[in-house]
């Protein structure tokens, strides 16, 4: 699974700096957050995790220089549940989980790393399957399609698609960290340090 510690990744855009991303990570919670390079927008997050490193609750607060909202939500059965508060009011949604329960939040790449982790410990080298997934603009959840495969024998280069026709490389670390990740539209995102 994901291993504990603080991380702190690099997102670039066609290489030049346009976003920082810090996280804490231990057995039960993800406290993170992404900062963009000119300061004008800031994401903060809280997750609760269970004993399998699912997604139980998130809280999420997104802010600008504009606006600002906030969305909560939690695993109640089969479903995601939750509410968008931002200035013209609240909105409640509910989106259904899909098999494996898996859940993505704003882009953060923690979440893409557990996704992984769990395919990995399921041992599979291909996985399509649908992912609750919790837009970083809107703070909308949504039930969206993802596929994953494995590039080589060594478990550690795979390849990500979220959208139809976006592709992403993904490079993991012996412990199972996204190392570096490349999109198809040039951006990247490295990890600077993580620390236990």
């Amino acid at each position: 699974m994901l291993p504990p510690g603080d991380y702190h990744y690099e997102i670039c855009e066609r290489g030049e700096l346009s976003a920082i991303e810090e996280a804490r990570v231990d057995g039960a919670r993800i406290v993170a957050s992404r900062r963009s390079a000119d300061g004008r927008s800031r994401h903060e997050l809280e997750a609760m995790l269970d004993a399998e490193q699912r997604v139980k609750r998130v809280s999420i607060r997104y802010s600008s220089s504009l606006f600002a909202r906030k969305a909560s939500y939690e695993v109640v059965g089969e479903d995601f549940r939750g509410s968008v508060s931002a200035l013209a009011g609240r909105n409640e949604i509910v989106v259904k989980l899909g098999r494996f329960r898996e859940v993505e939040v704003a882009d953060f790449l923690l979440f893409r790393a557990l996704l992984i982790a769990h395919v990995r410990e399921r041992g599979q080298a291909r996985w399509t399957g649908r992912v609750a997934v919790i837009d970083p603009n809107t703070l909308v959840a949504a039930s969206f399609k993802r596929n994953c495969f494995r590039r080589d024998e060594t478990d550690l280069l795979w390849r990500y698609e979220p959208r139809m026709g976006e592709v992403e490389e993904i490079e993991l670390d012996s412990a199972g960290r996204i190392r570096y990740q490349r999109d198809n539209r040039a951006i990247t995102s490295r990890l600077i340090a993580a620390a236990e």
